[in-house]
């Protein structure tokens, strides 16, 4: 909105300019004409020189009421002129700034096929040139990026086993330096309890209360592993397959709501499909792990020829800006979506939930119904 606000001020500098020019003119030629008349009021001859060879009485134009009147009349007509040529060429800049400003949007927001129009042969003009080019520079770079991406997808699949056993040593970190760890303060804070019960009733209801939350806690970090031992492929599924029976098995096994809309996108290139899955397992790990959610919304649709995956939840949120609420489930996801040159958009605050959206430019289709290889 700052940006926009600043852009469309350049139209009101220009009627400003030009009144300030206007009004330079004509101060300079109401002194100018000024001096004249200092100079001559004492020389009849001279008046009357220039009287008979302009052909205007010049006795009568110097009588201060008619240069007051002239004065104003001047000043009122080239200000009206001046604040209306600024407007005009104002806005008409201004438009052409929107054109180049809706370029770098769409740029941004990872719309690469969008090209600036023509913008004359100026520097603007130029400038468009010149961004074009970076667009269609960029867009190759991205379909080269999916093109590697899709190839490390096909190699994947050779590497599944080796890939298998590093899971599973990453699930028995996690499950010792996480889970593990809170069952044994569990058990701990219980055998507190039995020695406590019966000398301090009251101190061992709170300890009754803080092993509830440590059981919640390792419930909630187990569901999220839970989700990382589903198969790191689709094996020979569709995205949209995939992510229904993943969201349907979650919904089964937990109290949360969970509602989707999944749309099937046909010809969709493999590194895509198995980056999106692994992307919406790791968001469903965090807002189980981290949410303390009760209703989760899952979306996969295309638009401006991108592909969508949105994520929400209505749990406890977090500042977004704020690095040490940043998971590694977070970073992990946007490498992710770097790899296949996306953007990933992260919406919260506190108490209000959180919405994932990840957005992948669709570049392949053509090159892969065509074989072509990388």
């Amino acid at each position: 909105m700052g940006r926009q606000s600043r852009l469309t001020s350049i139209q009101w500098r220009f009627v400003k300019q030009g009144l300030m020019l206007t009004a330079g003119v004509n101060v300079f030629l109401f002194l100018l004409w000024l001096a004249f008349v200092l100079l001559v009021q004492d020389k009849p001859a001279v008046i009357m020189f220039f009287s008979t060879y302009l052909g205007v009485d010049l006795l009568e134009i110097m009588n201060w009421k008619i240069l007051l009147f002239i004065l104003i009349v001047s000043v009122s007509a080239s200000s009206l002129i001046g604040m209306v040529t600024g407007y005009i060429a104002g806005n008409l800049l201004k438009k052409r700034l929107h054109v180049l400003w809706e370029a770098a949007m769409n740029l941004e927001r990872g719309v690469l096929s969008y090209r600036v129009p023509d913008l004359g042969v100026d520097e603007l003009g130029e400038i468009g040139w010149q961004f074009n080019r970076l667009a269609a520079k960029w867009e190759e770079q991205v379909a080269s990026l999916q093109r590697l991406s899709n190839h490390n997808a096909e190699l994947g699949e050779q590497l599944r086993q080796s890939a298998v056993t590093e899971e599973r040593q990453r699930l028995a970190r996690e499950l010792h330096d996480a889970v593990s760890q809170q069952l044994f303060a569990i058990a701990m804070t219980t055998a507190a309890i039995k020695r406590m019960i019966g000398i301090n009733p009251q101190r061992a209801a709170q300890q009754i209360e803080l092993v509830e939350e440590m059981a919640a806690a390792a419930q909630a970090e187990m569901r999220a592993l839970l989700l990382h031992l589903r198969p790191a492929t689709l094996q020979d599924r569709s995205l949209r397959e995939a992510m229904i029976e993943l969201l349907e098995e979650l919904s089964q096994k937990q109290s949360l709501g969970i509602s989707w809309e999944i749309e099937e996108i046909p010809d969709l290139p493999t590194g895509i499909e198995d980056h999106l899955f692994r992307i919406l397992q790791e968001a469903l790990s965090n807002t189980l792990r981290h949410a303390r959610a009760k209703q989760i919304v899952v979306k996969l649709f295309t638009m401006q020829g991108q592909v969508r995956l949105r994520v929400a939840d209505d749990g406890i949120g977090f500042d977004p800006e704020d690095e040490k609420m940043i998971s590694y489930g977070l970073r992990t996801m946007r490498e992710r979506v770097n790899e296949l040159g996306g953007a990933m958009e992260i919406y919260s605050s506190i108490g209000q939930g959180t919405q994932i959206e990840v957005r992948i430019p669709l570049m392949l289709q053509t090159e892969t119904k065509e074989g072509v290889n990388p």
